[in-house]
């Protein structure tokens, strides 16, 4: 099915629309979609598998089942999600292509008489869009790196300068991960790096380039996802605040935030294992004992003495901005209110 060029439309057109819909399986769509998308698979997921299948074979049959099975989800889509949409609604179509999934839809649109146009090129057009901006974009901010080892409170400062109004670019929100080794968040999987990405270019796509942007010094890799080396670049080159923190109020913070850690032992010894290479079986098996004896506090101490810290010092040297940050004490068990105004009054936020 070809689409007539009078109901085409490109990305720079997005805000025109009333609505924008991904008729893509909803695997495709939970990878990854386009900002405010709704889903409205015209194949489901194992649909999809059953005539990618089956085309491999006798493109024909396939085409025809295919077509049969578009048409009974089309259907379904209006007589429910689409039900109650006013007469001169417009909405925007697209699939992975620009192809057979999101032109059948788009056509039963217009012949509805709804003002419907679909995505030239499709979710693969936006990808190659997002990639290509990605690697210019981060460059036109200045940053305000928060620097610090682990349980310095970074994040927790992070979220009172947004509070205040400040402009923050919080990667570990957005990665679901906290960045270390025991930084999964309970219960909640990661975005797949495609969405990541996405979710990244819209959050930097909403600052204003004339005030600071706060943001946590990370590795390259948070959790399973990969910050650009656009944006790396940037925070290498940013100016920097190092805070410090006592080693008693670093545990506190560390207890009261890993605390879901100790609700599943098995996970969190599993989460420990992954550093016998770096720590030997002895010291591992020993940071087991404490996990069954509950022992939180000497447990998050060795962790801070001999993982975090000397993690963190060997990443120092890595950052060319180390020798010219500012130095801030600070308790991370606090609540860092008056810290978050004093680094806006500062830098200007």
């Amino acid at each position: 099915m070809s689409t007539p060029p009078t109901l085409l439309a490109t990305l720079a057109t997005l805000t025109e629309f009333d609505e924008i819909i991904d008729v893509r399986t909803p695997a495709e769509f939970a990878e990854d979609h386009l900002p405010g998308a709704r889903n409205a698979p015209v194949l489901n997921n194992e649909e999809r598998v059953i005539i990618g299948t089956l085309y491999k074979q006798d493109p024909f049959a396939a085409t025809r089942l295919g077509a049969a099975m578009v048409a009974r989800n089309i259907a379904g889509h209006l007589e429910q999600q689409f039900a109650d949409r006013p007469p001169r609604w417009r909405p925007l179509v697209y699939c992975w292509r620009g192809g057979k999934r999101s032109g059948s839809l788009t056509t039963w649109f217009n012949l509805i008489g709804w003002r419907a146009r679909q995505l030239e090129g499709g979710y693969k057009v936006y990808r190659s869009w997002v990639l290509e901006t990605l690697q210019g974009l981060p460059a036109q901010y200045r940053y305000v790196v928060l620097h610090g080892p682990t349980g310095s409170g970074k994040t927790r400062l992070l979220q009172r300068i947004a509070a205040q109004g400040g402009q923050v670019l919080d990667l570990e929100q957005l990665a679901h991960h906290r960045g270390s080794v025991l930084g999964a968040w309970p219960g909640i999987g990661q975005p797949s790096q495609k969405r990541f990405d996405s979710l990244l270019l819209a959050q930097l796509q909403q600052f204003d380039r004339s005030r600071p942007v706060f943001v946590e010094a990370e590795s390259k890799r948070v959790g399973q996802v990969h910050l650009p080396e656009s944006l790396m670049q940037s925070l290498r080159t940013a100016h920097g605040v190092t805070l410090c923190a006592g080693r008693e109020a670093r545990i506190t913070y560390l207890c009261h935030d890993y605390r879901h850690l100790f609700d599943n032992p098995g996970l969190f010894k599993a989460q420990l294992d992954r550093l016998t290479m770096l720590h030997g079986h002895a010291t591992i098996s020993h940071w087991h004992q404490l996990i069954d004896a509950g022992a939180m506090v000497e447990l998050f101490g060795e962790l801070i003495d001999q993982h975090y810290d000397p993690a963190y010092r060997r990443s120092r040297p890595l950052s060319r901005q180390s020798e010219r940050n500012d130095s801030l004490d600070i308790d991370p068990s606090a609540d860092l209110s008056t810290t978050a105004s004093q680094l806006l009054t500062r830098y200007g936020g």
